[in-house]
């Protein structure tokens, strides 16, 4: 079952123990997509960098970007 990362500590400990999330979005069908997906680098109340498995980054808007990781 996928967790959803809400507070400062949910993202803490993913971006420590180094577990891949997903970014999701609302598609204009008002249904949540995927738009990427990799190790949280860094975070503030605004926005996440996630890091890709290319090596790439991305910047996420944490207002319009749902975040999960699967629970082992």
């Amino acid at each position: 079952m996928p967790k959803t990362l809400v507070k400062n500590i949910d993202f803490f400990v993913a971006a420590m123990s180094q577990t891949f999330v997903s970014a999701l979005q609302l598609d204009p069908d008002g249904m949540y997509s995927q738009v990427g997906c990799g190790i949280i680098e860094k975070f503030s109340e605004e926005y996440v960098r996630v890091k890709r498995f290319d090596g790439s980054v991305s910047h996420y808007d944490r207002e319009i970007t749902k975040f999960q990781h699967n629970r082992a």
